[in-house]
């Protein structure tokens, strides 16, 4: 009788679980930033040696929420990258400024690669050129 009893109670409980109505996600609207450069691949050209190595990645938050750039790393020492710290709003723009060591001669293809909490994650962007010697 007791064992009857447990396999009774047993039996209820398990229908009530598989019986339960599944939970309603509600449909949250998330906000996201969106990064979109101009260009993802600058060409120096053709230049002379140390000659200025400066030039500028443009961008644009097309997403609905505040931009953060957390890092920008370039592939070697040759290149350095400034950028702002700052939030870029959505719909506002901001600059990549990179610095290529023009002293160097020969062709040159560099990455650049911008970690932010934009969609898609890490942006790879390239620069490349070929630097002459001065006359």
């Amino acid at each position: 009788m007791k064992r009857t009893l447990n396999i009774a109670i047993l039996l209820v409980l398990t229908l009530s679980f598989f019986s339960a109505a599944p939970a309603k996600f509600e449909n949250f609207d998330i906000k996201v930033a969106t990064i979109k450069f101009k260009t993802e691949v600058v060409d120096y050209g053709t230049i002379t040696q140390n000659s200025d190595g400066t030039r500028v990645f443009t961008f644009t938050n097309t997403g609905d929420a505040p931009l953060l750039i957390t890092n920008v790393k370039a592939s070697c020492g040759c290149t350095v990258p400034t950028y702002s710290k700052a939030p870029i709003l959505p719909g506002e723009s901001g600059e990549l400024n990179i610095k290529y060591d023009t002293k160097r001669l020969g062709n040159f293809t560099k990455t650049v690669t911008v970690t932010s909490n934009a969609e898609g994650g890490n942006k790879i962007l390239k620069i490349k050129g070929n630097i002459i010697a001065a006359k």
